[in-house]
């Protein structure tokens, strides 16, 4: 009897391990680009020690071919169940109908919440009154300058509006003839398209798909930025015709910079002892006062096709809890885009982020279309002809509304039928 008992307990037991061995994994497939894919599974662990029914496979993709493996999958029906978008890229994979709105989930969260969120980048995944994706890092412009030399001109403080900058410009130039106050490279659009976001006018009208770059605000920003080379505040330059900005901004070739995030690591790295502690970020000054800028950065979204998207959505809810996106912070240096993870120690107490959270309260989406990545490569063709003398500013205008109405000519088409989103 007792031998019966123990081969009767060996089964069951054997049973129960061997139930155990095939239980029920649901593999996720997450695409992730650049510097954040090399930390994700660091920053995946814990979920994924929490939840052992879940197994997420990562895939790191680099950013010069992400977009075209994105849009190869779309084509081939084999997208991800969860993929980091560039905020731009949204507005195109909405119109190939292939990711899961977001709304209802938002509603019933009890991590992801709505007003925690920086109104501007919220924004960037919004198409016709639905969400389409979480945000999850942000990149915006502002300014970096050097301390010491804006003293050794007079100033105290960075410039809050554009007289003001123009004022301290000119008197960095007066100082210094033999080198440039603001570094303003010709192949870099976003610093055009911040100026052109200060104003109330939009650069295209989404509802309509017209290209506005003729409009009186848009000519008022793009004179203010071709008058800065006009009068030698900032030389005609790509940033591939110095030997890299580190060095120049290190050695006082420049005060003022234009430029993200990402430089605050790169600065506290490559800038000599001498200089550090001399330089420091400030907002974006506008016309009338401190200005906007770019809603950049990377959202997640998870794909209409993904067999599993409650499961995809419980891994967007953890990456985007706010201790998350401190240690996130810690990994990448990119900022999240809750304020309250702001208020967390890792980045509350970096003096050169804190320009960055009083930007991220006034910055706009750029034109939520898919077009839009071709219409920027125009506008920074549009700045190299006219600074360079080719064309006058009203022609450069004209020619630039012109290509740009012509990309949207289908998008027209499809609005007036009735057809597009």
């Amino acid at each position: 009897m007792t031998r019966v008992l123990r081969l009767f307990a060996l089964c069951v037991l054997s049973l129960l391990l061997g139930c155990d061995a095939h239980r029920s994994v649901t593999v996720l497939r997450f695409w992730a680009i650049g510097r954040e894919g090399e930390v994700l599974a660091q920053l995946l662990a814990p979920f994924s020690a929490a939840h052992p029914e879940i197994e997420i496979k990562i895939e790191q993709l680099p950013w010069t071919g992400a977009h075209a493996k994105l849009l190869t999958a779309v084509a081939g029906d084999a997208t991800p169940d969860l993929c980091q978008l560039g905020n731009t890229w949204v507005p195109e994979l909405v119109a190939l109908k292939a990711l899961q709105p977001v709304d209802e989930w938002v509603r019933h969260s009890t991590i992801i919440d709505r007003s925690d969120y920086f109104d501007g980048i919220w924004a960037t995944s919004q198409m016709r009154g639905q969400s389409y994706a979480i945000p999850w890092y942000v990149d915006t412009r502002l300014l970096f300058y050097r301390k010491d030399i804006l003293r050794q001109a007079g100033f105290n403080r960075p410039p809050v509006d554009w007289v003001e900058w123009r004022t301290q410009m000119r008197a960095i130039q007066r100082l210094s003839p033999d080198k440039t106050a603001l570094f303003l490279p010709l192949n870099e659009f976003e610093p055009m398209v911040a100026l052109g976001l200060q104003f109330d006018t939009p650069l295209i009208d989404e509802a309509q798909a017209r290209a506005l770059f003729q409009s009186a605000d848009f000519t008022t920003a793009m004179r203010f930025y071709i008058g800065l080379f006009a009068e030698g505040l900032s030389t005609k330059m790509t940033d591939q015709q110095i030997s890299n900005v580190w060095t120049e901004f290190g050695r006082g070739y420049f005060a003022f910079y234009i430029s993200g995030p990402w430089n605050i690591t790169e600065f506290k790295k490559r800038l000599p002892a001498s200089v550090q502690g001399q330089w420091a970020t400030a907002p974006l000054p506008g016309p009338h006062g401190p200005g906007a800028s770019i809603a950049g950065g990377s959202s997640l979204a998870i794909f209409k096709a993904s067999a599993h998207p409650r499961e995809a959505w419980m891994v967007v809810e953890y990456l985007s809890t706010p201790n998350v996106q401190e240690r996130f912070h810690e990994l990448t240096g990119d900022l999240p885009p809750r304020r309250s993870t702001w208020n967390l120690p890792a980045i509350a107490q970096d003096e050169y982020a804190q320009a960055f959270k009083d930007q991220l309260e006034r910055v706009k989406p750029t034109p939520r279309i898919p077009e839009w990545e071709q219409i920027a490569t125009e506008l920074r063709v549009f700045a190299e002809h006219v600074v360079l003398g080719d064309y006058s500013m009203e022609e450069g205008l004209a020619r630039l509304n012109e290509s740009a109405n012509r990309m949207l000519h289908k998008r027209r088409a499809l609005i007036e039928a009735g057809e597009a989103l």
